[in-house]
Parts: C-alpha cells; sequence; structure tokens
C-alpha cells in the first residue's frame, strides 16, 4: 500500500477530548488521559508502516489534538518528513489552553492553528455543549496570535436551534475584532448517534427552519464579501490584504493564488481529489486507487498495528476507478467557488446553465474554459452536486 510517489498530505487522528460536544459523530472518546501515550506510539508505529513520503501538509483533526503533551506531539512530529515551507497544522479548543502551551507548539514546527470556536454567544456554546466562553475563545486567539502564529483559522456553526439570526450577526462581527486568516463556517448537521440527534427524535429539539437557514448563509457571503475575505470553497472563507483583487468571482489565475494564500491548502487537497495518507483511528486514506477509512476502536486498532497490517475496516473500501475518479473530482471541484472545475460538455451541465446554478468562465488566454457556481448555486449546491453523483 502506499506506493503512490506523488502523495504529499497526511491526516493524523488524535481521538482524544475532555467532553463530547452535543452535535459531534466523530470518533472520539472522553477522560482518556491514561490511553494517551500508548495511542501516540502506536500512531508513531502506524506512520512507519508508510514510505517516508515529503509532506507539504500535516493535519492533526480529533477530538483534540491539543490535549496531548509537548512531549507526544513532538515524538510524532520526529517522524514526519515535511518541507520548510510546508503547512503543518493542529486543531484546538479554546478550553483549558494556555499561553505557554501555544508557545511551545509553536517551537515544535506547528505553524497553523484550527481553533474550535463554533460561536462567540455563551447562550449558544451552553447549548451545544461546549466547555469555554467567547471571551475565552478571543483570548486564546490573541495569545496564539502573540506565541508566534501568523496563520490561523477558526471554526464557526449556524443554523443551531434556538439560534437568531441576530447571533450570528455577532458572531460575524467578532471576526473583525480579531481578523482570522481564514474561517469555517458550517450549518450544523444532524448525525445519527448524537445526543442532538437522540433529542430530535424525542421532540426535545427540532430543526432550524429553512428559510431561516438560507437567510443565514446568504448573510454569512455578504459579511465576508463587504469585509475583504474571498469565500473560496463553500464553507470557507479566506482574508485578502491584495486591495488590488476582486473578492468576488476572480477573473485569472494570478488573482486567485493571491486569494488562495490564506485559503487552508490542507483542505484544498481534498477538494482537488488529491491523494493523500490517513493514520489513526477512523482516519480516512486516499491512495493506490482506494478510499479507506480505519477502525474505530483501540482494541482493533492496536491488534491490527501488532500483526504489521494496515488498521483499515474492511468495509470501508471503496475503489476508485477511472469513472469513479472523474465523478469526485467533478463533485468535490465544483465546492472550489473561485477555481470550479473544466467545463466539459454534457446535457446535465448544459441544464445547470440554463437554470442559472453555475456559470461559464474563461480565467484567461489559453486556459480552458471553467465552470463554477453561481451565487444560486451555492444556495442549492446539492442539486447540484447530485447531478454527478
Amino acid at each position: 500500500m502506499t506506493e503512490t510517489k506523488n502523495i504529499d498530505a497526511i491526516y493524523l487522528h488524535i481521538p482524544f477530548c475532555d467532553k463530547k460536544c452535543e452535535y459531534c459523530d466523530f470518533c472520539t472518546f472522553v477522560k482518556m488521559e491514561r490511553e494517551y501515550q500508548k495511542y501516540t506510539d502506536y500512531l508513531i508505529k502506524e506512520i512507519r508502516m508508510h514510505p517516508k513520503y515529503e509532506y507539504d501538509t500535516i493535519y492533526f483533526g480529533g477530538g483534540t489534538p491539543s490535549l496531548l503533551t509537548i512531549e507526544m506531539l513532538a515524538s510524532i512530529m520526529g517522524e514526519l518528513k515535511y518541507k520548510e515551507n510546508s503547512e503543518i497544522t493542529l486543531e484546538l479548543n479554546p478550553y483549558d489552553m494556555s499561553f505557554e502551551k501555544l508557545k511551545q507548539i509553536r517551537e515544535l514546527g506547528i505553524n497553523r492553528l484550527s481553533i474550535g470556536i463554533q460561536s462567540f454567544q455563551d447562550h449558544v456554546l451552553k447549548f451545544i455543549g461546549r466547555q469555554h466562553s467567547g471571551e475565552e475563545a478571543i483570548q486564546v486567539f490573541k495569545d496564539a496570535r502573540k506565541a508566534g502564529f501568523d496563520n490561523i483559522t477558526i471554526d464557526l456553526m449556524f443554523g443551531i436551534p434556538n439560534q437568531s439570526l441576530d447571533d450570528l450577526k455577532k458572531d460575524l462581527k467578532k471576526i473583525l475584532e480579531i481578523s482570522p486568516n481564514n474561517v469555517s463556517i458550517y450549518s450544523l448537521i444532524w448525525e445519527e448517534g448524537t445526543i442532538f440527534w437522540s433529542k430530535l427524535q424525542k421532540g426535545i429539539l427540532s430543526e432550524i427552519d429553512q428559510d431561516l437557514e438560507a437567510e443565514m448563509y446568504e448573510e454569512i457571503i455578504d459579511f465576508f464579501e463587504k469585509n475583504g475575505y474571498c469565500q473560496y470553497e463553500i464553507s470557507n472563507f479566506a482574508r485578502i490584504y491584495d486591495k488590488d483583487v476582486e473578492v468576488y468571482k476572480v477573473k485569472n489565475f494570478e488573482d486567485l493564488k493571491k486569494l488562495q494564500k490564506n485559503a487552508g491548502k490542507h483542505n484544498l487537497k481534498y477538494w482537488r481529489n488529491k491523494e493523500f495518507v490517513g493514520v489513526g483511528m477512523s482516519a480516512a486514506g486516499y491512495f493506490d486507487g482506494e478510499r479507506h477509512s480505519n477502525v474505530r476502536t483501540f482494541r482493533k486498532y492496536y491488534a491490527s498495528i501488532d500483526k504489521d497490517e494496515f488498521p483499515v475496516d474492511e468495509n470501508s473500501i471503496e475503489i476508485v476507478d477511472k469513472e469513479e475518479k472523474i465523478k469526485l473530482e467533478r463533485m468535490l471541484g465544483l465546492r472550489l467557488i473561485q477555481e470550479g472545475i473544466e467545463y466539459f460538455e454534457d446535457e446535465r451541465v448544459e441544464k445547470l446553465l440554463k437554470d442559472g446554478l453555475i456559470e461559464k468562465v474563461k480565467f484567461e488566454k489559453g486556459i480552458d474554459t471553467r465552470i463554477r457556481l453561481t451565487k444560486k448555486g451555492m444556495l442549492l449546491a446539492n442539486n447540484v452536486f447530485i447531478e454527478f453523483v
């Protein structure tokens, strides 16, 4: 496995949390400090099972990777070969994060943070089961800047039950106060098996009104467009520092490069359907013509590695042949609001063009015509994607 020569991205899953958020269905375990060292040791063993790739992007996700000690993170980093200018991201929660630990994380060579804030409104945070306050989130962000992180992305949510449009507007205003490089803002997804899902089934919670959710999304798009952020993916916005670049809908590849300076390089690889290594429990991987996920229990994960076998969940394997690869490239690529995908003749494409959900664009002389979502298409994105399934 992983004999592909051009792999330059790795995702590492750290499945530990202090508390399980009520909307979360990720593979996470709470209050498992006793497992941290053993898991780190096995994660390193799994890394060694792969060829020694030189990584352009490294992403520590979870869970809450910042719960590991500096020594554990250092031992993992020591196993990874990467370029001098590689993007190395660590996810963290604002809860219980000190300035001293942020400095130590930066000194390890980790140069990008993804801070899971979700909201700056305390009543919203309490409702979804977060442990931090809005003020704590802002303080951790400021501490991270002081610790030397000049590339920080924050995660926010909308479409939460009991969240008003005014709550969302207040969250957006806070963005201007701290000026993150990138903002990922997702609507709540009701995942089966979560506490929220259980409450929905019992009638304790109800889904937000669809018209209000659409109004929130339009508010988000308009806010970022007016305040110097480029929407480069359906749910992601990058800060623009070049005043000469038009923020919405670029017209050439040079402007596109400037717009993507603050975009998440690692996630761009996903949306461009590039292959990558995934290590750790439940981690997804994509190489050698297949997509898969790792097993989701400590017992199975440790047992596979003890046998020198990749800890892949056999039921998760999907073969990606030439036809499937094209489908994935089109579906994922259309999420990229600015660059889109190469135009191809097809009755589905013509219908979407006629309905005003996508548009044709020719960036510059000698470059193929491309198609990308319109604003209307962003609001009805699932209707577009389903055409390419």
